[in-house]
C-alpha cells in the first residue's frame, strides 16, 4: 500500500522537505497550482508513487516535461536505484530541478533543458532507456509520440493520465505506427475524492521509425 511509504519516517521526511522546497519556490519558479499541503501529498506525492512498482530495480528512466518534478521526484526519493533523466524544455524549472538534486543529493538524475522531440533524435538518448514517464503533458497520441521513441524494444512507456477512454481509443493507431502495444491499464482512486486517474502502459515490440518525431509542433497540432 502506498499509505505504507509515508509511514516510513526517512521517505517522510525527504517528501516533507520536497514539498517545503516546492512551496518555497513556487511563485519563483512556476512550479504548481496545487499549494495546499493535502493535494500536495494526494494529487502530487500518492499520484506520482502509484507507478512505482511497475518500474523494475535499476531501471533507466526518462522523464519528458519533468515541470515541477512530477512523477520523478517522489519516485527518487521512494526508489534511489532508479537511473533517472529528465528532460524540461522551461529553463527555470530545470534550475529549480537542479536545485532539488543538489538538495537530496540525488545522483544518476540528470536534468537536460531541452525540447523531446529534438533529443529523441539523438543517438545517445533513442531508444536507449528501459521506460519513459509523463504525467500532465499532453493527449496520449502525441505523448507516444514524444516518449516511445526514447525506449528500447522490450521497454515500457507508462503514462499518468486522467480517465478517458475515447483517448486511450484514439491512440491506438499512434502506438501502432511508433512501434509499441499496449500492455496494461490501471485504473486507480485517489484518496480523499479527488480524482480517478490511469497509468496507461505501453510495451515497445519494435523499432520507431527514424521520422519520429516530427517535430515543429506537428506532436501536437496533428496528432498521428
Amino acid at each position: 500500500m502506498l499509505s505504507n511509504f509515508f509511514n516510513d519516517s526517512k521517505i517522510s521526511e525527504k517528501l516533507e522537505a520536497f514539498k517545503n522546497l516546492l512551496v518555497e519556490k513556487n511563485k519563483e519558479f512556476n512550479l504548481t497550482s496545487i499549494t495546499d499541503n493535502k493535494e500536495i501529498y494526494i494529487k502530487h506525492f500518492y499520484d506520482s508513487l502509484s507507478g512505482e512498482k511497475f518500474i523494475s530495480s535499476g531501471a533507466k528512466v526518462v522523464e519528458i516535461g519533468s515541470g515541477g518534478g512530477f512523477p520523478s521526484v517522489p519516485l527518487k526519493i521512494l526508489r534511489d536505484d532508479i537511473d533517472f533523466t529528465l528532460i524540461e524544455s522551461v529553463g527555470k524549472k530545470c534550475n529549480f530541478l537542479n536545485l532539488v538534486k543538489n538538495t537530496f543529493n540525488f545522483e544518476n538524475f540528470e536534468v537536460k533543458n531541452a525540447r523531446c522531440e529534438d533529443l529523441a533524435k539523438d543517438n545517445i538518448y533513442r531508444e536507449n532507456f528501459d521506460f519513459s514517464i509523463a504525467r500532465a503533458v499532453a493527449n496520449l497520441s502525441t505523448l507516444c509520440e514524444y516518449m516511445l521513441p526514447f525506449v528500447k524494444v522490450g521497454g515500457k512507456m507508462i503514462a499518468y493520465k486522467s480517465v478517458n477512454d475515447e483517448e486511450i481509443e484514439n491512440a491506438k493507431n499512434a502506438i501502432d505506427i511508433l512501434g509499441g502495444k499496449i500492455s496494461e491499464i490501471i485504473k486507480y482512486s485517489l484518496p480523499e475524492n479527488m480524482g480517478e486517474r490511469y497509468l496507461v502502459i505501453i510495451e515497445k515490440i519494435k523499432n520507431t521509425p527514424k521520422k519520429y518525431p516530427r517535430g515543429k509542433g506537428k506532436e501536437r497540432s496533428k496528432p498521428l
